[in-house]
């Protein structure tokens, strides 16, 4: 079975309303023919006139007149349920957002986000979850509501991303390091003990990938899981972590 022309409706509700094929295909941004051919095919699928000559005019038929109320409603209901969503109150808004975050976003971003959010959303709760890989399976799952930082090859396409900033990574040494001394290359940079941030434990990175270009190589002393690990392990030894300038802030 063939299932209706819903747009037939539409037409079939105008048509009794003005009375006018004519009058009617304007307000349907239609061709007179057009409209012509809608109510042939209203007729054929009533098996009713629906709209007889009188005069000038069309006035419609008992059946027109008693599928009129009907049809009305639910071009209104249509038109209810396509109409632009309204503006969302975030003042009355109450619920839960699960966000989940790379190491270091909550100590970085934290404070000023649930400031923001106790001003324009004080109803709202925000669930800080850590982000032990690049899987889009909990944000496709609904577990999660919002995943921050950088975009992996294994995010699915259905995922909608936005760049929030742009930043770079920085070496980190402590005071008085060795390094500290002289100018700083990339060749004095490689020859150094270093610590790799990685949450898989992986053995290299992106930094050995671009020291490779330049004909270079670093030696790995130690592997951590989170850029704070590595930041404690620079303060009290003379290896060198490499992170992004913004989980230097603090330092």
């Amino acid at each position: 079975m063939s299932r209706p022309d819903l747009n037939l409706l539409v037409t079939l509700d105008v048509l009794i309303a003005e009375g006018s094929v004519a009058k009617a295909a304007r307000r349907l941004k239609l061709s007179p023919s057009a409209t012509s051919r809608a109510l042939a095919r209203l007729r054929e699928v009533t098996g009713d006139p629906l709209l007889v000559r009188a005069g000038r005019g069309l006035v419609p038929t008992p059946r027109a007149i008693e599928l009129g109320t009907d049809v009305g409603r639910l071009v209104k209901e249509a038109e209810a349920v396509l109409r632009p969503a309204e503006r969302l109150d975030l003042k009355r808004l109450t619920r839960s957002f699960t966000l989940r975050n790379s190491d270091g976003f909550v100590e970085n971003f934290g404070p000023a986000l649930l400031a923001r959010v106790a001003e324009e959303a004080p109803g709202v709760q925000l669930r800080f979850v850590p982000k032990p890989d690049k899987d889009s399976a909990p944000m496709r799952e609904g577990s999660v509501d919002l995943e921050t930082g950088v975009i992996g090859g294994s995010t699915g396409p259905e995922v909608r991303a936005q760049a929030l900033f742009r930043d770079r990574f920085v070496g980190v040494v402590r005071s008085g390091h060795p390094l500290c001394d002289g100018k700083i290359t990339a060749a004095r940079f490689a020859a150094g003990r270093h610590i790799l941030i990685s949450r898989r434990g992986l053995d290299r990175g992106p930094i050995d990938d671009a020291l490779e270009l330049a004909g270079l190589t670093r030696t790995i002393a130690t592997v951590v899981g989170g850029f704070a690990e590595a930041l404690a392990l620079a303060r009290g030894s003379d290896l060198i972590a490499t992170v992004p300038e913004r989980y230097t802030r603090t330092l």
